[in-house]
């Protein structure tokens, strides 16, 4: 790590823990090193930077982050400094995912969100269908890293509040499509599939679209060993 993104990095970090009570101790879970899909859910903009530099000292960590956060000049060269990936939503952004099937071969873990938007209640929204498609082509294997909390930071930070932020992180899985034609119905399977296992690990009045935890399937979920 340069000199300048170790600085940025851990004086985000410092910064971050002030308003923010974070407990990582799951996070040493997540691989050391990639290829990686680390997945998660979305409840707010400051759960990706967060998560970022408590995944540090990872040498290389990417992920994928809307389009319109570059609008921001100090965020365009935070996140260029990281090595986010700018990504234009509700449209299949070819460039963006070449570029993430790109650094991951180059062993970088990528965080995604696979809902594409965040959840301002804080409850799992339907994921999109195209997490499954980078799985496939990269071949990378995948790891979902559930949060809660986060969401509440807006009404802990009036008040002067520290807010909590609690992650869990579950196994390692990769898709397996069992040599079946990969329709749209099979990748939103396969998505659902995925969330499913980062439903399981959020307290039950965050699930939202995946309460139903009794209908869950792994039939595409192929486990590491």
């Amino acid at each position: 790590m340069n000199i300048m993104k170790w600085i940025v990095t851990y004086g985000c970090k410092f910064g971050l823990d002030i308003v923010y009570h974070v407990d990582d101790r799951e996070i040493k879970k997540v691989l050391f090193e990639g290829p990686l899909i680390a997945y998660m859910n979305h409840t707010g903009m400051v759960e990706a930077p967060l998560m970022y530099c408590h995944l540090k000292p990872r040498k290389k960590v990417t992920a994928l982050g809307k389009i319109e956060t570059w609008d921001n000049w100090f965020l365009n060269w935070v996140f260029t400094l990281w090595e986010i990936i700018p990504i234009h939503r509700g449209e299949a952004d070819m460039q963006a995912m070449h570029k993430a099937l790109e650094m991951l071969e180059q062993g970088y873990i990528l965080g995604i969100s696979p809902e594409g938007t965040r959840s301002r209640e804080g409850k799992l929204l339907r994921a999109h269908g195209g997490i499954a498609m980078l799985a496939l082509h990269s071949q990378a294997p995948l790891q979902p890293v559930a949060h809660w909390g986060g969401e509440k930071f807006g009404n802990n930070i009036k008040r002067l509040k520290r807010t909590d932020f609690n992650v869990r992180v579950g196994p390692v899985f990769y898709l397996d499509a069992h040599g079946e034609r990969v329709t749209k119905v099979v990748r939103q399977q396969m998505a659902d599939e995925m969330m499913y296992q980062l439903a399981r690990m959020l307290p039950e009045s965050y699930r939202g679209e995946y309460a139903d935890l009794e209908n869950a399937t792994t039939t595409y979920l192929r486990f590491a060993s």
